[in-house]
């Protein structure tokens, strides 16, 4: 495994978000259009995100994530993604990295 500094992972821009809304990616049968709240004076980011096979929209709606902010954008088969959410994968199982207790949207992970 490649080891970065620390220098380097300070670099992320990690922040508690929350989803204020899923979409079917209208290209992908298998990627969402995640709408990412991240708090006051913040602007909201877009993420398509390849949950679709492990969470159904009612379950992500309202959920606090932890999103990189500071991704450059991409487009993911015709649709912009600004960051990307946390999530741990193993096997076939992937399980989205969430705060464990309450804390103020758009909050740093550090």
């Amino acid at each position: 495994m490649e080891k970065i500094s620390f220098d380097d992972w300070k670099k992320l821009d990690l922040r508690v978000g929350k989803i204020k809304s899923v979409k079917d990616h209208p290209n992908a049968d298998k990627l969402y259009v995640l709408i990412i709240d991240l708090g006051k004076g913040e602007h909201n980011i877009q993420i398509v995100s390849g949950l679709r096979e492990h969470y159904k929209e009612d379950d992500l709606l309202g959920k606090e994530i932890i999103a990189i902010c500071n991704l450059e954008h991409v487009v993911i088969r015709g649709v912009e993604s600004q960051g990307m959410l946390l999530a741990a994968a193993f096997k076939n199982r992937v399980v989205l990295v969430m705060p464990d207790k309450e804390i103020v949207v758009g909050a740093k992970v550090e």
